[in-house]
């Protein structure tokens, strides 16, 4: 089965972010026969910190930016997120972006490709725990992406990404691992329409 529509989720929004560059990188690597790629950057939606008057599994959106943000995650099968390593975590626009909606995200595939002094492995593995409760499954390839051998220019404040020639295998890797689950979630998402029809 083909069709699928991956989101690609670039998770840090201030100034100077490297995260558009490495988005960016995904969006021109990322290839599946029948899949679509779209980029989604957070700085886009200028998403207030959640201010919802119900939780997000009620699906009773209120605001204009939380209702916009629905759609657009609503659309797709699964997702690549883009996430550098804040103080060993994932940025605080993406924690609240994840927390914005609920019943979008569920039973889709995803990958995360991170970027950090140590590759962001921190942040992917705090992610990892958001994503399980938002019941969205993660594939185990990690691309993980080090400020000091896939960036240069950064002591000069002009960086510039320059992966290892390895990372665009890898990946690929995560891609194929995503599409496979992305189609085996979808099957279950039909099969949950069709029981509450």
């Amino acid at each position: 089965m083909s069709d699928l529509k991956i989101g690609i989720i670039v998770g840090s929004t201030r100034p100077g972010r490297l995260g558009r560059m490495v988005g960016d990188w995904v969006e021109a690597n990322a290839a599946a026969e029948g899949v679509e790629f779209e980029l989604v950057d957070l700085h886009d939606y200028k998403l207030p910190l959640l201010e919802e008057a119900y939780p997000a599994g009620a699906g009773n959106y209120q605001g204009d930016a939380a209702n916009a943000w629905a759609s657009k995650i609503g659309e797709f099968d699964g997702y690549l997120f883009v996430t550098g390593e804040y103080n060993h975590s994932i940025p605080g626009a993406l924690k609240n972006a994840l927390d914005y909606v609920a019943a979008e995200w569920n039973n889709k595939a995803a990958g995360i490709v991170s970027y950090g002094s140590m590759g962001g492995v921190r942040a992917g593995e705090h992610l990892r725990q958001v994503l399980g409760e938002l019941q969205i499954a993660d594939v185990r390839q990690h691309v993980m992406l080090s400020l000091f051998t896939d960036f240069s220019g950064m002591a000069e404040g002009a960086p510039a990404f320059t992966p290892a020639e390895n990372k665009a295998e890898e990946l690929q890797t995560q891609v194929s691992q995503v599409v496979a689950w992305a189609n085996a979630l979808r099957a279950v998402r039909v099969a949950q329409e069709t029981v509450a029809a």
